[in-house]
C-alpha cells in the first residue's frame, strides 16, 4: 500500500489482449489505487444507444455521459457482442470522446489513480507520474483471447480471433481521434513471453521504484 497522503497517477495504454487490464487490476489491488478502465465508458454509452433502438445525437450522448457512475460501469451487460462492436465504432467520434473525457478528468481528483485505455497518456493524463504501454505479439494475443472466447463459443476459430484483433489494432492506431500511441516517457511492458506472475512481478518492481523516488 502507498502512504495515504501521497498522490500518484498511473496512465496505462495498450492494444486489445496485451495484458493492460490484467496488469491494471493487479496494481490497483496491490497498491490501493482507484482504477478506471476507460473502455467501459464507451461500452456503457453503446449499451444505452442499443437500448434507445440505435438512435443517438449530441444531446443524447451528453445526457448519458452525465448519468455514468462507477457502479453502472460494473454491469455484465456491457460485454455483449453488440455492445463490443458498437463501442469500437463510437470511440472514433470526437464529440463522444469529449463528453466522456469529463468523467475521466473528474476521476483524477482521487489521490491514487490508475486509468487504462488507449489514449490515456496522450489525452487524459499527459502529466501522469508513470506512463506504461503494454505490447504483445498478435499471435500470442490471439491465443489468449481464443482461450477466453472458447469458454463461451465452442465453435470459434483461432484464425477468426486473430483476424479480428488485427482489424481492431489497425483501427486503434489509425483512427483520426485519439489514436493508440506510444508516448515519450512511457515505459514499455512487452508481455509476449511473460506469464501473469512474471508480468505482475515486473509491474511491482516498476511501480515500487517510481513511488520510492517520489
Amino acid at each position: 500500500m502507498i502512504n495515504k497522503n501521497i498522490s500518484f497517477k498511473i496512465a496505462i495504454d495498450g492494444s486489445s489482449a496485451s495484458g493492460k487490464t490484467t496488469g491494471s487490476k493487479y496494481l490497483s489491488k496491490k497498491f490501493g489505487f482507484k482504477l478506471l478502465s476507460s473502455g467501459k465508458l464507451y461500452r456503457y454509452v453503446a449499451l444505452k444507444i442499443i437500448q434507445n433502438k440505435g438512435k443517438y445525437n449530441y444531446l443524447f450522448i451528453k445526457k448519458i455521459s452525465k448519468s455514468i457512475s462507477i457502479k453502472k460501469l460494473n454491469s455484465n451487460n456491457l460485454y455483449s457482442s453488440k455492445v463490443t462492436k458498437l463501442s469500437s465504432i463510437i470511440a472514433k467520434k470526437k464529440y463522444i470522446r469529449i463528453q466522456l473525457k469529463k468523467f475521466q478528468t473528474d476521476f483524477l481528483k482521487n489521490k491514487k489513480v490508475i486509468i487504462e485505455g488507449r489514449d490515456i497518456a496522450s489525452k487524459i493524463m499527459p502529466n501522469a507520474d508513470l506512463k506504461i504501454f503494454f505490447r504483445c505479439s498478435i499471435k500470442e494475443k490471439a491465443r489468449r483471447r481464443f482461450h477466453e472466447f472458447k469458454k463461451i463459443n465452442k465453435k470459434i476459430k483461432l484464425k477468426d480471433v486473430e483476424k479480428s484483433l488485427k482489424l481492431r489494432d489497425f483501427s486503434d492506431r489509425n483512427r483520426k481521434e485519439s489514436p493508440l500511441l506510444f508516448v515519450k516517457g512511457a515505459v514499455l511492458v512487452d508481455t509476449t513471453n511473460l506469464s501473469i506472475k512474471e508480468m505482475e512481478a515486473k509491474l511491482f518492481r516498476l511501480v515500487s521504484s517510481k513511488i520510492n523516488k517520489k
